[in-house]
């Protein structure tokens, strides 16, 4: 009659916990199959929720290699009885003293078992068929008893990996927007406290580690966020005081007539004083670069990078027709506003297309309204950049 050994062989003494995985093994029920390869596989994702190192799960490759066929099954003999010479060698060479050490961690974590020979080395009896009767060596059971939690736990891993990424990703994006904004405003010598800022960015920075926690990531996301809100809103301010003390440092072109908007939409922006007769319009008081980051839909229509106000202006040629502007209408806002303003407010108003009904009579109505000195295209860009992310 067969008994399988409950102890270890030689001077290992029996533990609590060698006792509790084996009467778990006694109670499992028939387990569902499920491919070897990748059951290691999720295992490799969850390693750490398991205290398993690389190097261990080399040692288990290794061991899941000398057992036949792809599946795991309940009704197979899961055991497998190398030479430590021979696992050694399965293992790209590994020292035996170390694959000793290795082979105890899978075993403290759970995944195999020893079934110990009466002299404690490993070996196979057949019958007089040649079928496979008995076998000592490394149990492979657990890992198949374990395949449920295992699942479980490298999907609750890959999520986790998923939403340090973007969180990451989000802080990255954050800190460079905020970095280039702040070297705007300093390289215009435009007020604010931009040192303090600087300093807060910097400080951020010097925190942000590859393996940062999730935690610690979503906390620098906001405060990567208020950061950027911070020196969006001082240079909105700048902005509009500019604006406001000298119209002709913003877009717009005054002309004599007017159209009546078919649509009264309201626009929450401050807007330059207006100029008796006509002037020459001049470029916008933004960089480039802060228009195609409020405005990323742009992009979608543009046949270039959009590095310069004439790549914007030609972009805006293409789109104006898309979303219903007139010719007419794109003629009088180019009068009235100057070629790149007018092109800055219709990515404006492309990037807020979902809440306007009719294109053409808002464009209108901000015309109306920049003769009347009540818009700002400045304004108009960093409220989209203020505007909260949806989603």
């Amino acid at each position: 009659m067969h008994h399988t050994s409950l102890t270890p062989f030689g001077r290992q003494p029996v533990t609590a916990a060698l006792l509790a995985t084996r009467q778990q093994g006694a109670d499992s029920p028939a387990l569902p199959a499920i491919d070897k390869w990748t059951l290691f596989n999720e295992l490799r994702i969850a390693r750490r929720s398991f205290g398993l190192s690389d190097r261990d799960l080399a040692v288990l490759y290794a061991l899941l290699s000398f057992l036949p066929g792809r599946e795991l099954r309940s009704d197979m003999s899961l055991v497998v009885f190398p030479s430590n010479a021979t696992l050694s060698d399965r293992a790209h060479g590994m020292a035996e003293s170390t694959l000793r050490r290795h082979l105890a961690a899978l075993i403290a974590a759970g995944v195999i078992w020893r079934q110990d020979s009466p002299n404690g080395k490993r070996y196979a009896r057949r019958d007089a068929s040649g079928i496979l009767s008995q076998a000592y060596g490394f149990d492979l059971r657990p890992l198949l008893r374990r395949a449920a939690e295992i699942l479980q736990t490298a999907s609750a891993a890959t999520a986790e990996s998923s939403a340090r990424t973007a969180a990451r990703d989000a802080v990255v994006v954050q800190l460079r927007d905020a970095t280039k904004l702040l070297a705007y405003a300093e390289a215009n010598d435009l007020p604010g406290n931009w040192p303090m800022l600087a300093s807060r960015l910097g400080d951020l920075r010097r925190q942000l580690r590859r393996t940062n926690p999730l935690a610690v990531l979503t906390a620098m996301n906001h405060q990567a966020r208020d950061i950027l809100v911070e020196i969006s809103r001082n240079l909105a301010l700048t902005t509009s005081e500019t604006s406001g003390a000298a119209a002709r440092n913003d877009c717009h072109h005054t002309s004599s007539k007017q159209d009546s908007p078919e649509s009264e939409l309201r626009d929450d922006v401050a807007a330059p004083a207006v100029t008796a007769g006509h002037t020459t319009p001049t470029a916008p008081n933004l960089p480039v670069q802060l228009v195609v980051k409020a405005c990323p839909e742009l992009r979608l229509y543009a046949r270039n990078n959009l590095e310069s106000w004439r790549d914007i202006v030609t972009t805006a040629e293409t789109l104006r027709p898309m979303i219903g502007v007139s010719t007419e209408t794109w003629r009088e806002a180019q009068r009235v506003l100057g070629p790149e303003c007018a092109a800055v407010t219709l990515a404006a108003i492309l990037q807020r297309f979902g809440q306007i009904n009719s294109p053409g009579a808002y464009l209108r109505s901000l015309c109306k309204k920049a003769l009347t000195g009540g818009f700002s295209t400045t304004r108009m860009i960093m409220a989209l950049l203020n505007a909260p992310v949806s989603g």
